[in-house]
């Protein structure tokens, strides 16, 4: 079942969003599992929102490379994790 991640970090800067997506997707090539990835500025920070194709590819993903990265951004915070249940393609 798909998952959808959502990160409103208040805070954060474009600099620190780009180190992390530099270092856990080198080229912007998605990691598998990803479906679908958006992010950008907000009012007092930034937002990130991804959908993936299940919850084990999230935490795998998380686990294995963006948790350290976050780390060394200084970024924390806890996104919000939600059962997909529809999505739509033009």
């Amino acid at each position: 079942m798909a998952v959808c991640l959502v990160h409103d970090a208040p805070g954060v800067t474009r600099a620190q969003y780009e180190q992390v997506h530099d270092e856990v997707t080198p080229g912007n090539r998605p990691p598998p599992g990803l479906l679908h990835h958006a992010a950008g500025p907000t009012e007092d920070g930034w937002c990130l929102v991804e959908i993936w194709e299940s919850q084990q590819a999230l935490g795998s993903f998380f686990q294995e490379k963006l948790q350290a990265a976050l780390k060394r951004a200084g970024i924390g915070g806890q996104p919000r994790i939600f059962e997909v249940v529809n999505t739509m393609q033009p």
